[in-house]
């Protein structure tokens, strides 16, 4: 029982400190400027774009392409800028954070 709880306390923690380190990724890169977790503000909120592109297949490269390219017309008349100075890497720990939500 002791080493149940152990590996649930264990992958309870590492998700707990993966979503920190997505969401401190996200706020060093600007990401907060444009979006938030639940509301929209310039741009979707990461919670609606974890719905919208969830079902997709895809869906982790498609975001990552879209963060790293930019954009418009998904989601309205305003821009996403790209971020091409940012690793596939840090995208991706982006990308399935927002993805989890």
């Amino acid at each position: 029982m002791r080493k149940i709880f152990f590996i649930v306390f264990l992958f309870t923690f590492n998700t707990a400190l993966a979503n920190e380190v997505a969401k401190n990724l996200s706020q060093k890169n600007g990401c907060f400027a444009c979006h938030s977790v639940k509301v929209k503000v310039l741009g979707p909120s990461f919670v609606d774009v974890s719905k919208k592109y969830n079902s997709h297949q895809d869906a982790r490269q498609l975001l990552i392409e879209k963060i790293k390219n930019g954009g418009s017309g998904n989601w309205g008349n305003v821009p996403m800028i790209s971020y091409p100075n940012l690793s596939d890497k840090d995208i991706g720990v982006m990308v399935d954070w927002i993805l989890e939500l």
